[in-house]
Parts: structure tokens; C-alpha cells; sequence
């Protein structure tokens, strides 16, 4: 019988404590960054082999240089002055001894001339072969390969596209709406969909100038564009033997600007026929090239089961932990045994569904701004009480930054339980105790996902967020029952202030009666912190509600867990307490959204509606930066005449490239940027007449 243990990354060491492994390395080589990086260090360190990291300017005090045995600098910030040197790398890999190379996902993971360098200094890449990269990582080769091996696929064209009238041309003979991508592209970079001849040239432009700055290859393809279907993915295994596995699907419909934000696995979709056969055809075309080493064939399936492949990614994937979870297998350790020449010691029979995993990627990015990034330091960040079904990969921890050159993903969170339902009810827990100061991040918008009923029954597409979140996210409207609870809380939390101030000498008062406006109502709080009893009335309202506190706890300067209890019921509730900008407004996270409260005392309440209001600034007149970024170009000059919608400028932030268009007609008065500028979020980029 094979032993599969489960996984508990973190928590539980990858295998049984007897287990021996096989001769593979001595030391490898992380041709990456972050927690991919330490990922694959936590394998090696299991397996008994050294690690070399590589690291930017920008990296220099990251947590993964701190663990690898070696780290060596490779140049400055910018990915193609760094990160992308195949040179600088192999210089690493001669002076530091590697033997093998891990490339990690993104950068180099899908390069073939890498891989060939690395082959020719007598280094062992750990991944697919050479030739297999190149059919299967180009999609246009590895489309014509799937369809000779008769793979289902997406109609679409396989040539050459040369400028904007082909990109006409054929996205006409193909009907709209169409997808414009990058060839040798990934991660939602270099792809557009288009629902007429504008968006066309304008969505091939925009990709094949992200394309050439992430990955040096500006080839475009079209293919028709499949509305509302699920985007479901396969892993396999191969070894230079001739064996080859698939492991159970991954859902990954939900996503945002062409990239995945939630994946679960297994897929509620699919039944046990439709896995055999999407599995065995991803299979099939691994075999057909000669691949080895993980792989992912991603596939496109339709309400009725009609499935259609996508394209295959010749790397690890970022969501992989939760394959992991569900089936025991250590992904990284099965690349580098095959990267060594061992063979699987497993065959598809002996490959089972334990459980239900889901994971949540956790960004610095502002659901409300449509998910741009947000660019900072970490100056307060918690991650969720340990559980051990609970696995966080992260790359950061308070104090990093999330700058503007790298990927701005904090950390992906993954829960396991036997059933899909207590999984989310898991994840939900551990979104609402991160604790993110000093960027924004999505953590709400998460916990909004998880609630969302079409998301609960599993009756969803790729058309997800748009549908249901078409302008970003900025949080759910709040039941009386919730409002009531914020006001408790923060009223509890003015007499803490207190009581700090009374600890350092500050004049203090502990307040019988606390009034909190929330969302246009004054709540009347009156509170017992002794014996933790709590009325709550709306000021001018007859009904008043009586509550008993159990449980309270405030940690981090600002997670507060608590219950609260009412005759009929009793619930426990975390918020967060986001600072104050002043002594009256206290900021909140509750259950995803971000509301703003003013908590009075009696006095300043009595003096209330002599209170200045806050002042409101009209923006209608300027064009500001939606995001920290580059301007790419400028489009217009001052003195021009502009129509809404017309194109302005564009600008590149976290190697996305981003266009902005006019939101009204107008006269141009000032253009303060040019190419090539930096501009922090809420900049002013145009002035209008």
C-alpha cells in the first residue's frame, strides 16, 4: 500500500517521521522570490538539501533570503534587471555549487532558453524538458499539438497576427466577444477580451506591449471567448519513465482582471465520468510531447459539461497547496525526485479525494478601485490564530513592503475540512483575524465571496465578479442587528482609550452612556463594564435592546473577538479597529466592510450639531491616479478637446498595464505627468477646463 499523508504545511511535517528519501541533491537553487521561494526551501529542508536563494535590492531583508543557506544579490529592483538575468543566475548556481535549479512560477519557471543554459553548464533544471516547454508553455504550438492529439479546444486562430487590421480581420471571422493573449504568456498578464473592433485593437496593443515587458515575447493570439464559463484546471505528474498520473481538478472560475482570486478543489461541478475524461485527455497530451515533471492543463467547461482545453502551464502553479491538501502529495518533493530520475512511486489508482480544500489569495490591492494595487509597508500585520487545518503561504511579515515592481499578493490562505461547507465556514474565520495595516487589502472582499449565496451553492462562472461585483467591491449593507454590534464595541473601546490614558497620567473618564453615529442614526450606548451588560437605542426610537458580553478580547491594537448575548440568541463576532484620525471617528472591518463610526461622550454629543461637517472637495475636475505606478504614455496635450470615454494615458503598475480613459467631455487645461514618471495613488494626472 502507498502511504499518502496529508499535508499540513507549517503545521505537520510533508511525510511520517520515519520516512527516507532518495538520493536526489545536494543543493538546489530557488530561481525566485517570496513565498513561492520559501515554499520550496520548506521541501528541501524536509528532504536534507541546501538551498540557494537570489534576491533584488528590494528583497535584501525578505524572509526567504533569511532561510535559505546561501542568499546572493543579483541586481536592483526591477525584474529585468534582476529576476529575469538568466546570466546573473548562472553565475549564482557556478559560485554557490547548485546542482539543480527550481524555477519556481512566473519569471524564468516557463523560459526554455533558460532551461537550455542551465543544460548546457551541466545543471539540472527542475521541471519539463526542454521541448516540452516549448510546445506546451506557447499556445499556439501547444493548441495545434492538442488538437493532433485530439484534445477538445477553443475555436480560435493559430497564426501569425501582424497589426490591427488582422486583429479586425480575424476577430470578425471568429465572432465576438473574442480573447486576445499573449502566446507565451500567464497570470492574467498580456490578455484583453473584446466585444468589438475598437476593444480589438485597442486590447492588442495594450497585450503585446504587457507581453514584451513580462515575459520578452510579443506574439498575440485570438480565440473565441466562451461567456459564463468554469474555469477548471488539472494537475498532472509525469517521470522520465513513461508514467504519468492526474491529480483531482481545481476550480478556479473566480477572478479578477484575468486573475484567480478564490480555487477550490475538488470542483463541484464535475462528476466522477467528466473528471476521468478531462484527466485522461490531460494526460494525453503531456504523453504526446514527452513532458515531464507538474504540470497544468487548464480547461474551459460549459454548463453542460462540454469542456474545452485552454492551455497548459509547464511550472508549478500558485494555487497548488490545495491539491496538496486533498490528496497528501507534496508537489515540490515529487519535482525535484522526477528532476533527479526517480520514478512516481504511485500510480492513479493509489490517487484519492480526502476532503474539500479552498484557498483565498490575500492582496494589497483596493477592491473598491476596481482591485488596483496598493503599494506600502506592513506597519501592523497578524496573521490568523494557528489551526491545523488552516495553512498560510506567505512571503511577507510586518515591516515588508509590497512595492510597485513585484506581484502584490500578501499571502494565500488555505483551509481543508471533510466537507466543502465547513471549509468556507474555516476560511471565512481566518479572513476576519488578518490583521493588514499600512496598505490596503482584500481580505473583506473575500469574506463577501464566502457569503455570497451563488458562491455557498457552488452556481458559479468566471463571470462571477463582474456579475456580481461590476464596479469593485465596497461592502455589504449591514443589518440593525450588526450596526447595533459595531456601536457595543466601539463604545467598550472609548472606555479601553480611557483607561489607557488614565495608565500614562492622561486626564480620563470611564463613560456610563456613549453615543456612536453609524451610517446617518445615533446609537445610544449604555454600558455596565463591570458586569459587561449593554442597552443599545437609536436616538429618537422608542425600542431598546439589551445585550451581555462574554469572551472579550483585544489584541494586536486592533482584533476584537467577543460574544454577545441577547435572550433569544448569542453570537461571536470579530471586527477589527482600524485607529481614529482623531478622538471622535473610529474606523471598522466587520464581516468585509469598512465602516466609519463617530463615538461621542455625553458632552460632545450635547454639542453635536454645533460641529463643523467634514469638508467636501469636488475631483470632478481632474483625471487621478486610480494606483502607484509608471505612466506608460500620455495621449492628449493641453488645449485638446477630449470625449467621454476617450483614451488619456496609460500606466503600468505591478507589470500590468493599465489605460485611462476620460469619464467626461471636456477641454483639457494641464497635463502634469509624462512618460516615464512615477505617480503615488491619487495623484492628479489632467486637469479639465
Amino acid at each position: 500500500n502507498k502511504v499518502m499523508n496529508f499535508l499540513r504545511y507549517g503545521r505537520r511535517p510533508f511525510g511520517t517521521a520515519t520516512k527516507t528519501y532518495p538520493k536526489t541533491f545536494d543543493k538546489i537553487l530557488i530561481a525566485n522570490r517570496g513565498e513561492i521561494t520559501r515554499r520550496v526551501i520548506k521541501t528541501c529542508k524536509k528532504m536534507n538539501i541546501k538551498t540557494v536563494a537570489v534576491y533584488s535590492d528590494a528583497d535584501r531583508h525578505a524572509m526567504f533570503v533569511r532561510e535559505a543557506d546561501e542568499a546572493y544579490r543579483i541586481g536592483p529592483a526591477p525584474t529585468n534587471q534582476s529576476y529575469l538575468l538568466m546570466d546573473k543566475i548562472v553565475e549564482v548556481v557556478k559560485k554557490s555549487g547548485a546542482q539543480a535549479v527550481h524555477p519556481g512560477y512566473g519569471f524564468l519557471s516557463e523560459n526554455r532558453k533558460f532551461q537550455k543554459v542551465l543544460q548546457d553548464n551541466n545543471v539540472q533544471f527542475i521541471g519539463p524538458p526542454g521541448p516540452a516547454i516549448t510546445a506546451m508553455g506557447d499556445k499556439l504550438e501547444s493548441k495545434m499539438l492538442a488538437k493532433k492529439s485530439n484534445v477538445n479546444t477553443v475555436p480560435g486562430f493559430l497564426g501569425e497576427i501582424k497589426n490591427d487590421a488582422d486583429v479586425v480581420k480575424i476577430s470578425n471571422e471568429i465572432g465576438y466577444p473574442v480573447m486576445i493573449k499573449a502566446s507565451a504568456g500567464g497570470g492574467g498578464k498580456g490578455m484583453r477580451i473584446a466585444y468589438s473592433d475598437k476593444e480589438a485593437v485597442e486590447g492588442f496593443k495594450l497585450s503585446k506591449d504587457e507581453a514584451l515587458s513580462s515575459f520578452g515575447d510579443d506574439r498575440i493570439l485570438i480565440e473565441k471567448y466562451i461567456e459564463q464559463p468554469r474555469h477548471i484546471e488539472f494537475q498532472i505528474l509525469g517521470d522520465q519513465h513513461g508514467n504519468y498520473v492526474y491529480l483531482p481538478e481545481r476550480e478556479c472560475s473566480v477572478q479578477r482582471r484575468n486573475q484567480k482570486v478564490i480555487e477550490e478543489a475538488p470542483s463541484v461541478l464535475l462528476d466522477p465520468a467528466t473528471r476521468h475524461k478531462m484527466g485522461s485527455q490531460a494526460v494525453s497530451l503531456a504523453r504526446s510531447c514527452g513532458y515531464y515533471s507538474t504540470g497544468t492543463c487548464e480547461f474551459l467547461v460549459d454548463k453542460n459539461l462540454g469542456f474545452y482545453f485552454l492551455e497548459m502551464n509547464t511550472r508549478l502553479q500558485v494555487e497548488h497547496p490545495i491539491t496538496e491538501e486533498i490528496t497528501g502529495i507534496d508537489l515540490v518533493e515529487e519535482m525535484i525526485k522526477i528532476a533527479a530520475g526517480h520514478k512516481l512511486e504511485f500510480t492513479q489508482d493509489d490517487v484519492k479525494i480526502n476532503g474539500h480544500a479552498i484557498e483565498y489569495r490575500v492582496y494589497a490591492e483596493d477592491p473598491s478601485r476596481k482591485f488596483l494595487p496598493s503599494i506600502g509597508f506592513l506597519r501592523n500585520y497578524h496573521e490568523p490564530s494557528k489551526h491545523e487545518h488552516i495553512r498560510i503561504d506567505t512571503g511577507v511579515e510586518e515591516g515588508s513592503e509590497i512595492s510597485i515592481y513585484y506581484d502584490p499578493m500578501i499571502s494565500k490562505t488555505i483551509a481543508w475540512a471533510p466537507k466543502r461547507d465547513e471549509a468556507i465556514k474555516l476560511l471565512k474565520k481566518a479572513l476576519q483575524e488578518y490583521v493588514i495595516q499600512g496598505v490596503t487589502d482584500n481580505t473583506g472582499f473575500g469574506l463577501s465571496i464566502l457569503n455570497n449565496e451563488a458562491f455557498l451553492a457552488g452556481k458559479y462562472d468566471t463571470s462571477f465578479i463582474p456579475k456580481y461585483y461590476p464596479t469593485g467591491y465596497s461592502g455589504d449593507k449591514k443589518s440593525e442587528a450588526e450596526k447595533r454590534t459595531v456601536a457595543i464595541v466601539a463604545a467598550r473601546l472609548k472606555n479601553i482609550h480611557e483607561a489607557e490614558s488614565a495608565n500614562v497620567g492622561l486626564p480620563h473618564k470611564s463613560h456610563k452612556n456613549v453615543y456612536v453615529s453609524l451610517e446617518g442614526a445615533d446609537y445610544k450606548v449604555t454600558l455596565d463594564d463591570v458586569n459587561l451588560k449593554y442597552t443599545v437605542q437609536v436616538v429618537g426610537e422608542k425600542a431598546v435592546h439589551e445585550y451581555s458580553m462574554s469572551d472579550f478580547e483585544y489584541k494586536h491594537n486592533s482584533l476584537i473577538k467577543c460574544n454577545l448575548k441577547t435572550e433569544s440568541q448569542e453570537e461571536s463576532h470579530i471586527l477589527q479597529f482600524y485607529g481614529t484620525t482623531n478622538e471622535l471617528d473610529y474606523n471598522w472591518l466587520y464581516n468585509g466592510t469598512l465602516l466609519k463610526t463617530r463615538v461621542y461622550d455625553e458632552r460632545q454629543f450635547s454639542v453635536k450639531k454645533f460641529m463643523a461637517p467634514p469638508k467636501v472637495i469636488d475631483y470632478g475636475r481632474y483625471v487621478m491616479s486610480p494606483m502607484p505606478g509608471a505612466i506608460v504614455s500620455v495621449s492628449v496635450n493641453p488645449g485638446d478637446v477630449v470625449e467621454d470615454g476617450q483614451n488619456l494615458l496609460v500606466i503600468e503598475a505591478m507589470k500590468m498595464q493599465n489605460l485611462i480613459k476620460s469619464e467626461r467631455a471636456g477641454k483639457i487645461k494641464k497635463v502634469t505627468v509624462k512618460p516615464g514618471d512615477a505617480v503615488a495613488v491619487d495623484a492628479i494626472l489632467i486637469e479639465y477646463e
